[in-house]
């Protein structure tokens, strides 16, 4: 078991928090990718102030970079960490795909499965890879024999069995707790016989929040879940596999550009089973008890981006070396 911190993509400089995540004992520190940022280039920054931290993406979308060029950052970023890296990847949304990189949405779990069947291919030591495929055809380039993990953040049933198939690691995000190893049953019942479920990770983003007052970090948490309910269809189908009702109440509001009364729709249950939120004693025993659940591998903590103002006391609160 090693818990991991997913760095805020805006606020405080993510380097400088990465460096002091390793200091506070986390074993990984991974970085996503919407805007303001790229996330191989800062995480190669980490790379050259780290030196024993795992460091991964999550998540580089299928869509904005082709599977060559996925290959080549990753290899490249593991040159650099002295092999510390992992390649999460997923599909994103419908809203940063074509509103942000301007492509259409088409298909996203075939890009997804085809992307990271190349990407592996051109990171194993196979030589020439050939590929035929639905939505990529390569062919005479030669494999670049790097070892790196691939993950990939897959939510519903179709993508979960590209995990099954194919992948290392699973990054599940609002996926109700509860409802993880349900989840993930499906994902070892799709396995095929010549890999080993027990074999691929399982890395959850954890929402989370520390404050001294209580409700301020639950409030954190619920605008996280309101803005991924709110913009995201995956994510919205995840929270409602335990909250149908409740997620489609978010939703609505989000759609009607009434961002407030989103998350003031976000109940405590959800809360409580979406994330953790509350003091540093009750956020580590919520932790905890995420932590112990035997289905749970990594469990990465995620500050809510709207809660950057908790972030230093939240990774220093919930540091694998706090008491």
């Amino acid at each position: 078991m090693t818990r991991g911190l997913l760095l805020p993509q805006v606020g405080d400089d993510p380097v400088e928090l990465a460096v002091r995540a390793e200091e506070l004992g986390y074993g990984s520190a991974w970085l996503g990718e919407l805007w303001w940022r790229s996330s191989p280039v800062t995480l190669t920054q980490i790379a050259t102030r780290t030196d024993d931290i795992g460091l991964g993406t999550a998540i580089l979308n299928v869509f904005s970079r082709s599977p060559a060029v996925l290959a080549m950052t990753a290899a490249s970023i593991d040159r650099v960490s002295d092999g510390r890296f992992t390649l999460g990847v997923g599909t994103s949304t419908a809203k940063a795909v074509e509103d942000l990189h301007g492509m259409p949405f088409d298909r996203p779990v075939r890009r997804a499965h085809e992307s990271i069947d190349l990407v592996r291919r051109f990171l194993s030591s196979e030589g020439q890879v050939e590929y035929d495929g639905e939505l990529f055809d390569v062919a005479d380039f030669p494999s670049l024999g790097a070892d790196v993990p691939v993950y990939h953040a897959a939510l519903g049933p179709a993508n979960r069995r590209v995990v099954a198939r194919l992948c290392d690691g699973w990054i599940p995000h609002n996926v109700p707790f509860p409802k993880l190893d349900e989840a993930f049953d499906y994902v070892r019942e799709h396995t095929p016989a010549d890999r080993d479920a027990d074999d691929i990770t399982v890395a959850p983003y954890v929402p989370s929040a520390v404050a001294d007052d209580p409700e301020a970090a639950r409030d954190a948490v619920r605008g996280h879940v309101a803005y991924y309910v709110g913009n995201g269809e995956g994510y919205r189908n995840a929270v409602a596999e335990q909250f149908p009702e409740e997620a489609e109440r978010v939703a609505a509001a989000w759609r009607d550009g009434d961002r407030e009364t989103a998350a003031g729709r976000v109940t405590d249950e959800m809360v409580a089973a979406l994330g953790v939120a509350g003091t540093p004693e009750e956020a580590r025993e919520q932790f905890a008890a995420i932590e112990s659940m035997e289905v749970v591998d990594q469990p990465l903590v995620t500050v809510p981006s709207n809660a950057t103002h908790l972030a230093e006391g939240t990774v220093e609160a919930l540091a694998p070396d706090a008491t």
